[in-house]
């Protein structure tokens, strides 16, 4: 054998290299195995939660507590409703009676007045088969026909109206209708272009008989005595009398040539005042000279009034109105004069039925809790700290309640006090 020549390996040799190889591999691949095997443990063990774990996780965050700040302000408990702005007096013209004794029937032969216009005193309303209607002041209403030697008030009433749009009585004494009365009433009416209505008001002559027989009564050659003059008078339904002004016509259904029915014409006059209506559950808290504060959402006007008047008992349905919950009327009168504009307007009406008058602590009334001790409470948040203050309440209104701290323990407007915890927010968690 060369020495050049690698000498060759024994067989045996062989046979043990070639095992230890394959020995080697196997145990690599077991190896490989086991990290690929722990790597999917761990990979398992982060997806792999105990049941209380996984509904903790899924459970909703804990609520939120909710608070609100004590406040210092004037408590108010006010009643809202609605009301109209109406003249103080209402009348309704009719026509019945008009139109004199020689009409053969009452049918509207004028309409001197429109929907909506101002009424001076002594204005001409209507005519009703030839004879005149008009309104004066007055707070009495005509009741009877006046004439040369009636008295009372009424007539008074007459005189002072008529002086007052520039007719005067003369030297008639008050309440009685002299013959001073009786020019002014003539004056008026021909200054309308009306004739007045004349009647014969004394007895009829008694036959005078004359001496030295030359004629007795009852012969047709004795001297006529002439029968008095026809005196004039005023017809009751001539004249509409309304208690002061401005006066207006609030609603004109009289046409010319239809029958003079009633409800002719309707006259607003007075101040204007707000007619309102409460019901059932809030008729205990409103009482008159409460405040009121009167808004009217088209104009943008506002005032303030005071109940005049809270009716004891529910309004009855109108013909043809359905009926419904029991409302009570009130009526409002105002601290000043209405605009004219407001009249017919519906408004908001706010009723102050009872305040505090000066500013007290204030929270919200969710804010109260008693404890079983019965001690009223109030729980203040500062932060992630809580304490309870003992309070004494008082007067309740929109929501709010007012709060005394009891002795020495701390409460002051601003401080945050719980009024509860918002669910909404954890529900939607």
């Amino acid at each position: 054998m060369s020495e050049d020549t690698p000498p060759r390996p024994h067989p045996g040799r062989r046979r043990q290299k070639g095992g230890l190889d394959r020995r080697r591999r196997a145990l690599i691949s077991v190896l490989a195995g086991s990290v690929v095997l722990t790597g999917a443990g761990v990979a398992a063990a982060a997806f792999i939660k105990s049941p209380a774990q996984a509904a903790a996780d899924t459970g909703p965050p804990p609520a939120s507590v909710l608070t609100a700040a004590v406040e210092k302000k004037v408590l108010s408990e006010t009643v809202i409703t609605r009301g109209k702005v109406a003249s103080s007096q209402r009348i309704t013209v009719s026509g019945e009676g008009a139109g004199g004794k020689d009409a053969g029937r009452s049918v509207v032969t004028k309409v001197a007045v429109k929907e909506g216009q101002s009424l001076r005193m002594g204005q001409l309303l209507l005519e009703i088969s030839g004879r005149p209607v008009f309104v004066l002041k007055g707070a009495v209403p005509a009741y009877r026909d006046l004439g040369p030697g009636s008295t009372g008030d009424d007539v008074a009433q007459l005189q002072r109206a008529l002086t007052e749009i520039g007719h005067g009585t003369g030297s008639d004494r008050a309440g009685t209708f002299g013959t001073g009365t009786e020019q002014a009433v003539e004056r008026f009416y021909r200054a309308h272009e009306f004739a007045p209505v004349t009647e014969q008001t004394g007895p009829p002559p008694a036959a005078t008989e004359v001496t030295g027989g030359v004629g007795t009564a009852g012969d047709d050659d004795g001297d006529d005595v002439p029968a008095p003059a026809p005196r004039v008078t005023v017809p009751l339904s001539e004249i509409v009398y309304v208690r002061t002004g401005p006066a207006y016509a609030e609603d004109v259904s009289a046409q010319v040539g239809g029958e003079a029915k009633t409800d002719l014409v309707s006259i607003s006059a007075g101040e204007l005042i707000v007619d309102g209506t409460v019901g059932p559950e809030v008729k205990g808290l409103v009482k008159p000279g409460q405040t009121v504060s009167i808004a009217s959402e088209v104009t943008g006007a506002r005032a303030t009034g005071t109940i005049e008047s809270v009716a004891a008992k529910p309004t009855k349905p109108k013909d043809g109105e359905q009926a419904g919950g029991d409302t009570y009327a009130l009526k409002v009168r105002p601290s000043g004069r209405l605009p004219a504009d407001l009249a017919g307007e519906d408004v908001r009406l706010t009723i102050t039925a009872a305040s505090s008058q000066n500013e007290v602590l204030a929270v919200p009334t969710s804010a109260i809790s008693a404890g079983e001790d019965g001690q009223t409470t109030v729980t203040v948040r500062r932060g992630q700290k809580e304490r309870r203050v003992p309070v004494d309440t008082g007067m309740i209104a929109d929501g709010y309640v007012q709060v005394t701290p009891q002795g020495q323990a701390g409460l002051t407007a601003g401080d945050q006090v719980i009024v509860g915890v918002d669910e909404t927010r954890a529900g939607a968690g």
